[in-house]
């Protein structure tokens, strides 16, 4: 395989991390640095790194299992102790042991090979220029000026029956699923870390997780986590704080991702909808993807990220396999079993309190909740984010007008995107709005109501998502329709026809009729009757609950 004319590799490398420096001999005792004897020589070395990620030190052998020979080139710059550079290239195989005749008989070998300096009495690295030209033989990347770092190069990687672009399209989301809390802003505008992936010398772009879908709503939830609004996680017999929640729950379209993205998201546990809470301990590395209750509404999902406290990552730490993705509790004694088995109940309880909408829907009304999770939420929610809580309602305003001039100029009705309410107490037909209204000829009184026909769905509408009520005038009487919104926020049992402070109003966009065309008058005066289905479509009012009531009243002729 590897005597092939040509060689297919695959290299994972660093900039601006400290190398591989230290001894390069295992039996060489010196304080300090040892990361070139722990990456190369040792296997199963625990970490020596306070909050590191890696507990085991087993980590290093995907390399060798990725490669079809079990073989890789590990290229490192690193600083000696004199504080100049050095260069160090080295080949390193993990393969099957094995017996071979040797003088006296049969021995047996490791299967663990060394390619370097063989002038001494172990496998040494080249080191310096003799590195460097190697290195520029074997095509590989050099180091720019004073710059240091690791490249691991793997030799024939196995790709799971992928072409080479398909691969590397499923590396960079697979990037941003497990590494995206390193790539957010921090408010010093720095950024841990930044990754780039290529192909054949193409760039393969990595996904911006604060603008990719489903991405950006655990980015939402970290924001959360990160603030004063995060949840504290606490066991309370024995007392031990635990660790920072942050929760947030959105209405959103399930996801229809690329290939690349699809085969990431399946990799760590996520489907259409997501459901989840991101767990990480202090060194902010995705460990697992939790997966809670359902939502039981197919519109609607919610995330979390829960990070361990600094004091509790030692246990968190111990209750991970050796694959560092999940946290085992029965893997541990009392009372750090008790811990981690504290940590996942109380997520549980935390997600319950998370879908409850914390008050009942008024018969008649029809209650959304809509939020800024979704890529197609973007223009909402770009008016809400400024400084000192202030509301933008001209930009509602602003909004509403450009979308019924749209409407108007483009005619006809939009497909509606889903069918789903948030609302499960209420009942459909026969509600019961407007009673006792005087109406028709004569003026004899007419009993007319609203029968909802449809649940609350979210259409896009030139661009914008609204909400959209279905409903028809049973009573054969020319009925004024009328629509009262109201809004109030997630969790909470307030409803307000006046919007909380800092939060937006919904606002009525128009009626359309069962043509399609748009009325964009406040009140509309409607023939009931005739099994017509009308439309009430608003513009809602994001990261609260918007309430929906149509009312009717018999219009007086004479």
């Amino acid at each position: 395989m590897l005597s092939s004319p040509s060689i297919r590799l695959l290299e994972v490398s660093d900039r601006g991390t400290l190398g591989l420096g230290g001894p390069t001999r295992a039996d060489e005792s010196e304080p300090g640095n040892q990361d070139f004897v722990a990456f190369v020589r040792n296997v199963g070395e625990p970490r020596d790194v306070e909050l590191g990620g890696g507990t085991y030190g087993f980590g290093k052998g995907i390399f060798y299992l990725l490669a079809e020979s079990g073989t890789v080139l590990v290229h490192t710059r690193c600083r000696r102790p004199d504080g100049g550079l050095e260069t160090r290239l080295m080949g390193c195989a993990l393969w099957r042991s094995y017996q071979a005749p040797a003088e006296g008989g049969e021995r047996r070998y490791t299967g663990r090979h060394w390619w370097g300096d063989v002038s001494g009495e172990v496998v040494e690295p080249l080191v310096g220029s003799a590195a460097e030209e190697a290195a520029r033989q074997l095509g590989l990347r050099p180091f720019g000026a004073g710059e240091t770092g690791t490249s691991i190069i793997v030799l024939e990687p196995h790709l799971d029956g992928l072409e080479p672009m398909a691969a590397a399209e499923y590396l960079a989301q697979t990037a941003a699923w497990q590494l995206w809390p390193k790539m957010l802003e921090r408010p010093d505008c720095s950024v841990d870390m930044r990754f780039s992936v290529s192909c054949d010398g193409l760039d393969v772009p990595v996904p911006d997780p604060t603008a990719t879908r489903p991405l950006d709503l655990f980015v939402e939830a970290y924001r959360r986590m990160e603030s004063s609004d995060a949840q504290q996680v606490a066991c309370r017999r024995p007392q031990r704080h635990l660790g920072r929640l942050g929760l947030v729950r959105r209405l959103m379209p399930p996801v229809d991702p690329l290939p690349a993205a699809r085969r990431a998201m399946e990799t760590v546990g996520i489907g259409s909808t997501v459901h989840h809470v991101c767990l990480m301990r202090p060194a902010e590395l995705v460990v697992t993807y939790w997966s809670g209750r359902e939502p039981g509404m197919e519109h609607v999902s919610y995330a979390g990220v829960f990070r361990a406290d600094e004091k509790m990552d030692e246990v968190y730490a111990r209750s991970e396999p050796p694959t560092h993705d999940a946290w085992h509790p029965q893997t541990l004694d009392p009372p750090n079993s008790t811990f981690v088995r504290t940590t996942f109940v109380r997520l549980k309880e935390s997600v319950e309190r998370l879908l409850e909408l914390g008050g009942s829907a008024r018969t008649g009304s029809a209650q959304v909740a809509l939020g800024a999770a979704s890529n197609r939420f973007s223009v909402l929610v770009g008016g809400a984010r400024g400084t000192g809580g202030e509301t933008d309602h001209g930009a509602v305003a602003g909004r509403a007008r450009a979308l019924r001039q749209g409407e108007e100029e483009s005619g006809g009705r939009a497909r509606p995107a889903v069918d789903s309410s948030l609302s499960p107490d209420r009942t459909g037909s026969g509600i019961d709005l407007g009673r006792d209204a005087a109406g028709g000829s004569g003026g004899v009184p007419h009993r007319v109501r609203i029968q909802y026909v449809e649940e609350t769905a979210y259409e896009m509408r030139s661009g914008e998502p609204v909400l959209v009520q279905a409903f028809r005038l049973p009573t054969p009487v020319a009925q004024r329709v009328s629509v009262e919104l109201a809004v109030a926020l997630p969790g909470t049992g307030n409803r307000e026809s006046d919007p909380p402070l800092g939060v937006r109003e919904p606002e009525l966009v128009g009626w359309e009729d069962p043509d399609g065309t748009l009325h964009t008058t406040p009140t509309y005066v409607i023939e009931g009757g005739d099994g017509a289905v009308w439309r009430a479509v608003v513009l809602p009012a994001p990261d609260t609950i918007t309430e929906i009531t149509v009312r009717t009243k018999a219009v007086t002729t004479r």
